[in-house]
């Protein structure tokens, strides 16, 4: 097996540390434009140059939408890759297949893949029109992948009938580029969920939990997986947080939770002079990070064990810390490694002995830490994992 090292890009230069306070109708004007074509374009240059296999296009009810957003990374760069994020149920999942293979063709072949998020966040899902139950959706998004499939793989028409869609003579005249067509990747930690992604996903995606979690959840999918004759891949996603030392890595790491938190209590200000407004929004949750560790508004389990992992203890394992996840409310990809290259490198090869083959990558300061993971931490990461496949490094 070899390893896979996906990073994310945005459309501006914005994390838990810097960047808008807040996302969304009210104050987006506060923190200059949504949109930055050039910083999307540098960010996107940054991650080929420095190695990535692909990025991330994220996905939220009022962000910009991730089609057009991937259209111009994969026109800006050469070889770079991208995984679109989508959300089921605001797309027919036949135009899907075609909007798909159509950009597959269009920038050079074998650049596509989808990453399918159900959705945990009911204020999110409404704000698209979406009030559907949350285990009704992971059925959805399984008949939404299984069409998908069809179109790129039926060479006549088809009929369909399902819980959801029904087509009379489906059929796409454009196929994806490559025979194996695109890779359909998938997150969700609930009961639901797993049977959904053992029976449609090719690649499995988990947030940065324990190595002891992540072994355990591979082991009840995989199980889940081999009944139905399939054979899943596995992702994690990972903040790498890398100094010269390790006390100058765990130093950085703590002036990240302080700038985490200052302006959380921004935020907050902020919105708390929008009232109104941001309450018939969904209050907080309308947020780029969430502003406590409210729940309530939450259907998404795979939060939860974040939530709850970090309310025990900071640090898991040699350096998986959870402090930014205990502050944010674990919204999203905020689970960190800390340490000197060598240490995180290492750190994330003990992921990759457990079967996971996919590391997504995100910095805290996005541009900067791509270009710097690029030149410190990717080549170790794949030197390392070239040895331990060739068998001399364990």
């Amino acid at each position: 097996m070899s390893v896979e090292i996906i990073g994310m890009v945005g459309t501006r230069d914005a994390s838990e540390i810097k960047g808008p306070l807040v996302d969304g109708p009210v104050v987006d004007w506060m923190d200059g434009p949504v949109i930055d074509p050039d910083y999307l374009v540098d960010i996107s240059r940054a991650h080929d140059e420095g190695g990535f296999d692909r990025v991330l296009v994220g996905y939220g009810a009022v962000a910009p939408e991730g089609w057009a957003v991937a259209a111009t990374v994969l026109h800006s760069t050469k070889k770079l890759k991208v995984l679109v994020a989508h959300r089921p149920g605001f797309v027919q999942p036949v135009v899907l297949a075609r909007m798909a293979a159509t950009l597959d063709h269009l920038t050079g072949g074998g650049r596509i893949a989808i990453h399918f998020i159900t959705g945990g966040d009911e204020a999110d899902q409404r704000r698209e029109g979406d009030f559907v139950p949350h285990d009704t959706r992971y059925r959805r998004t399984e008949e939404v992948m299984a069409i998908a499939r069809r179109i790129w793989s039926e060479d006549t028409p088809f009929d369909f009938e399902g819980e959801f869609f029904r087509y009379e003579g489906a059929f796409s005249s454009v196929k994806p580029v490559t025979p194996g067509g695109i890779p359909l990747y998938f997150a969700g930690a609930s009961p639901p969920a797993i049977a959904v992604g053992a029976a449609q996903a090719d690649v499995y995606a988990f947030w940065g939990e324990p190595r002891v979690a992540v072994a355990a959840r591979m082991e009840d999918i995989g199980k889940a997986a081999a009944k139905l004759g399939r054979t899943l891949r596995y992702s994690i996603s990972l903040r790498p947080i890398i100094g010269e030392t390790e006390a100058e890595a765990w130093e950085k790491a703590e002036w990240i939770a302080e700038k985490t938190a200052e302006r959380i209590e921004l935020a907050k200000q902020r919105m708390a002079g929008h009232k109104d407004t941001y309450e018939g929004l969904g209050g907080d949750r309308n947020a780029t990070f969430s502003v406590d560790r409210d729940t309530g508004g939450t259907t998404s389990v795979g939060r939860k064990r974040l939530i709850a992992m970090s309310a025990d203890q900071d640090v898991y394992d040699e350096r998986l810390w959870m402090k930014v996840a205990n502050l944010t409310g674990a919204a999203g990809n905020s689970t960190a490694l800390v340490g000197t290259p060598e240490q995180v490198a290492e750190a994330m090869l003990r992921y990759y002995d457990l079967g996971i083959t996919t590391l997504l990558l995100k910095g805290f300061d996005p541009l900067a830490d791509a270009i710097d993971f690029g030149k410190r931490l990717l080549p170790l990461v794949r030197e390392s994992a070239a040895r331990r496949d060739a068998g001399s490094e364990r």
